[in-house]
């Protein structure tokens, strides 16, 4: 049978719904190439599964379904962490847990849903359909704020494939994912089976021996200048607990003052209880606990009855010389779209501690650091979006990440966090250094490698020497702007010639 062509109707009917529980389950064995699982063959051949179920489902309709729940399988899996802030404090939130996993894995599931009918509907084949989920996830990306998270092409954090990112981006990552796993199937499926082999293995030979040969490079000698990063382990149940915020302050500070002294200390994401202008006693303290060190923090502020969730830095002197306000907050968490909706039943942002949520900062900019250089503050989950990244107004030094990703739980959520921080130092071709309150503190050089980290769930600090930058890369030049032309170019051509196939 041709590919795109549909089958007869009867025989359709009958292998419909298996279809749906193998698509469902193929989804989810996609999701265990994320963190921390890292199995990254289960992604291609769930992908692979997909192309095949996706090529006898019939009509547009189901070929869409058919994508839809292997999306909700994926993102089910993938994600299933998003449950965990609602029971920070059960009582109160725990009945809103199942709604927003449900919510979250099947409304980013109608993307590729969408994708799937759209390739269908054409008649685009194999080629259309990778086209199309790549310009979903590019959607996806950007779309009601964005949200690209456990995207297909994060499977291969870790691996030299990741290298590649530093040329075709995140997006282009998803595209070479996809294309490695869905065409070699789409082979399999026409009969061409020692074809899909060949073309299988030869191309994830290209992918691993180019990132192995970008890993085989120089790097440069690491800067003389060292940071420290302070991780206190404040579980989110007790961090704002009148009882334990002194304990945890004064972990921190100890940590700080600890000999030798370094040049910049690092504490991270609203590290201080205190709003910026109550807290110039704690900042002094802070300052002479530091010896001379320059101090990058994360505090909440107020100004002319706004709240923004920042990041401070203290001179040597215990001074705040430069500011930085989050500008890509957390929906649902840090602010509540149509507040007044919400606020009648009785719902209000998870993360936001302020009444009415936070308020946006202006957008990226670099943060003074004094003798460091110039650093791209990344607040929580910004660091997930490489478009704010690279939407700095000029080029930092290195990237520096305050969160607090104890909302996030001690199974996949922080450590899905840090692969992506990883993936933006190999965009970038920039070093990223990490402070996360429960874990996982990292420092990165500037091709995502870990050069030494605090475990999750565990209090200290590590001291590093920053990393020297590279050169920038293909992808910070250019970003993501190239992407969909590109993508819908190869959808036309894949459409094309299907309708050439079958007319």
């Amino acid at each position: 049978m041709a590919e795109g062509a549909r089958p007869r109707p009867g025989a359709a009917a009958l292998s419909f719904r298996p279809r749906l529980g193998l698509g469902l389950v193929a989804g989810a064995g996609a999701a265990l190439g994320q963190a921390p699982f890292g199995l990254w063959p289960l992604t291609l051949l769930g992908f692979a599964a997909l192309a095949l179920l996706w090529s006898r489902a019939g009509a547009p309709r189901r070929a869409a379904f058919v994508a839809w729940v292997f999306g909700l399988g994926h993102f089910a899996l993938a994600l299933h962490w998003i449950v965990e802030p609602f029971f920070v404090d059960a009582a109160r939130d725990g009945w809103m847990a199942p709604f927003a996993l449900a919510f979250l894995a099947g409304g980013l599931a109608l993307f590729w849903g969408a994708a799937g009918w759209i390739a269908a509907r054409l008649r685009a084949g194999a080629v259309g359909l990778v086209a199309a989920l790549c310009l979903s996830e590019l959607a996806r990306a950007y779309l009601l704020t964005g949200f690209p998270w456990a995207m297909p092409g994060h499977a291969f954090i870790g691996t030299p494939v990741m290298q590649w990112a530093a040329w075709i981006g995140p997006h282009g990552l998803t595209l070479a994912t996809l294309a490695l796993a869905m065409l070699p199937a789409a082979l399999f499926g026409a009969g061409r089976r020692a074809s899909a082999l060949v073309v299988a293995a030869g191309a994830l030979a290209v992918l691993w021996g180019g990132g192995l040969a970008r890993l085989s490079l120089p790097l440069p000698e690491p800067t003389p200048h060292t940071v420290r990063l302070i991780q206190p382990n404040a579980p989110q149940r007790q961090k704002w607990d009148p009882e334990h915020i002194p304990v945890f302050y004064a972990r921190q500070v100890s940590f700080t003052m600890a000999a030798p002294r370094p040049d910049l200390v690092v504490w991270p994401e609203t590290a201080l209880p205190d709003l910026l202008e109550r807290a110039e006693a704690p900042l002094a303290h802070i300052a002479e606990a530091a010896g001379g060190a320059g101090v990058v923090l994360g505090i909440q502020r107020s100004e002319a009855g706004r709240y923004y969730n920042s990041a401070v830095f203290l001179d040597a002197g215990g001074r705040t010389a430069d500011v930085y306000d989050k500008h890509h907050l957390v929906p649902f968490g840090e602010y509540m779209p149509w507040p007044a909706f919400w606020r009648r039943l009785g719902i209000h942002g998870l993360a936001a501690r302020a009444d009415g949520g936070y308020t946006p900062g202006p957008g990226p900019r670099l943060l003074d650091t004094g003798p460091l250089g110039s650093a791209l503050p990344l607040i929580c989950y910004e660091a997930v979006f490489p478009q704010d990244v690279g939407g700095a107004p000029e080029r930092p030094d290195y990237l520096l990440h305050l969160t607090n990703d104890a909302w996030f739980g001690t199974f996949s959520g922080p450590y899905q966090h840090l692969a992506q921080a990883r993936l933006r130092a190999v965009e970038q071709g920039l070093p990223l250094m990490r402070a996360a309150n429960t874990g996982v503190s990292a420092a990165i050089d500037a091709r995502g490698a870990v050069l030494s980290e605090i475990a999750l769930g565990q209090a200290g600090y590590i001291d590093v020497a920053l990393p020297e930058a590279l050169p920038p890369t293909p992808y910070a030049r250019l970003g993501d702007w190239p992407a969909a032309p590109a993508l819908l170019v190869l959808f036309a051509i894949a459409a094309r010639r299907a309708r050439g196939k079958t007319d």
